[in-house]
């Protein structure tokens, strides 16, 4: 019999986490060695077990799903990244690309659907949702990487003045940034700006 796929599984939610372990667990050629429920300590997992497979949520604690994919894919890792998530937004699913995800499926999707994804994403497949491509491409990314930064920052609540300091830039010159942004997005202001990019997926 062949090696099982093995598997580091995180989610930050404590029941789904359980349910997808244990529903894992019922395949006979799959193996989940680790959980993990916020990122910093999916990747440590991962270089614990060297997993087969990286199954992790999109939005954690630590670190995004995205983010795991990214630092994967800059080592030049084997580990193969399946997102699963409860977000339809199609810029997520363009940056989860550019991070070399192999899967991105929905989390409300058929259970036998989230397991023959795992094993295509094993067997070196490439895995969309349909509606998850559908949105991708009605859903252009208007945003460079700068302002995705900043955006990132008014997020956390930052003032202009600790923006400034965050990202080494000049007061003057985060105001221009922000106001382009609010332009692009039709934003009434850079809070609004901030949530509009995120709920597009483009943070």
């Amino acid at each position: 019999m062949a090696d099982p796929i093995t598997v580091v599984l995180a989610e930050d939610q404590g029941m789904v986490l359980g349910a997808f372990a244990s529903l894992l667990d019922l395949q006979p050629d799959i193996e989940v060695v680790a959980t993990a429920t916020d990122g910093n300590e999916a990747l440590a997992a991962v270089d614990r077990h060297h997993p087969d497979v990286l199954l992790a949520d999109i939005e954690m604690p630590g670190r995004s799903g995205l983010d795991l994919a990214a630092e994967l894919n800059r080592r030049g890792s084997a580990v193969r990244v399946l997102i699963v998530t409860t977000f339809a937004r199609g810029g997520y699913l363009r940056r989860a690309m550019e991070a070399g995800v192999a899967g991105y499926v929905l989390k409300d999707a058929p259970v036998g659907d989230l397991v023959t994804a795992l094993r295509r994403v094993h067997a070196g497949e490439r895995v969309v949702a349909p509606e998850l491509a559908v949105a991708a491409w009605d859903s252009a990314d208007p945003l460079t990487e700068r302002e995705r930064e900043l955006l990132g920052v008014v997020l956390d609540g930052a003032t202009n003045t600790e923006i400034a300091a965050r990202l080494h830039l000049a007061e003057g010159t985060v105001r221009n940034y922000l106001s382009s942004v609010m332009t692009k997005l039709g934003a009434r202001n850079r809070t609004e700006a901030a949530r509009m990019a995120r709920d597009h997926g483009w943070l």
